[in-house]
């Protein structure tokens, strides 16, 4: 037989086992890598790195399916924590302050108590006019209340929006399974007094969102 021929069968073998060879499992080698380049510092533990049902639906090499992403949200809604006496909306001074704080959570701060962490807010949206530097992650919240016709954020009329609104910081995957607005509340990272403030910014007629 031709040399020529025995190479290229010998090739076709080779390549045909290798084939057959198992596929590596990614998603553990990416989490072996994870958790050999990280290690605990301060209130920042390495246990931050495990994922619960919706971070791996959302960050799987797979997109979930409509399905998936409303039993998601319908588990994050149920799973809602409403304010205590149906109390929604706070000061909008101290929610405006909450909101340009972007400190917390990090492995120097003392505390990972809410008490110790700001909003954020401004690195993913832009909450006023006379900003001059705000994140674009997120839509901008400039007249967030005033476009929604919200002059009484406490009359029946404007309830759905005050409950949506409350939802949204409070577990932002139940209107969207994976979006990627922090869940501030379902985290703990804020409380519900902050909270409250926070929706004082959103939906008071008097906050500057909606001057």
């Amino acid at each position: 037989m031709n040399n020529k021929i025995l190479v290229a069968a010998a090739v076709l073998v080779a390549g045909g086992c290798a084939s057959m060879a198992p596929m590596p499992d990614v998603a553990k080698l990416t989490q072996d890598a994870l958790h050999s380049s990280f290690r605990d510092k301060g209130i920042a533990k390495v246990s931050r790195l495990q994922q619960d049902e919706v971070q791996a639906a959302c960050s799987s090499d797979r997109a979930p399916s409509n399905a998936e992403l409303q039993h998601l949200q319908a588990q994050a809604l149920a799973s809602m924590h409403w304010p205590t006496g149906g109390v929604y909306l706070g000061d909008w001074k101290a929610g405006e302050k909450l909101a340009q704080n972007g400190r917390g959570m990090t492995w120097n701060d003392k505390s990972a108590e809410p008490a110790h962490n700001g909003g954020s807010c401004y690195n993913c949206h832009q909450l006023t006019k006379s900003e001059i530097s705000f994140g674009t992650i997120g839509p901008s919240l400039y007249h967030y209340g005033k476009l929604r016709g919200v002059s009484d954020p406490y009359s029946p009329q404007s309830a759905p929006i005050v409950q949506y609104t409350w939802a949204k910081l409070w577990n932002a995957k139940a209107y969207g399974a994976c979006s990627n607005m922090p869940r501030f509340g379902h985290e703990g990272i804020l409380d519900e007094h902050q909270i409250r403030d926070l929706m004082a910014l959103l939906l008071d007629p008097k906050s500057p969102v909606n001057q």
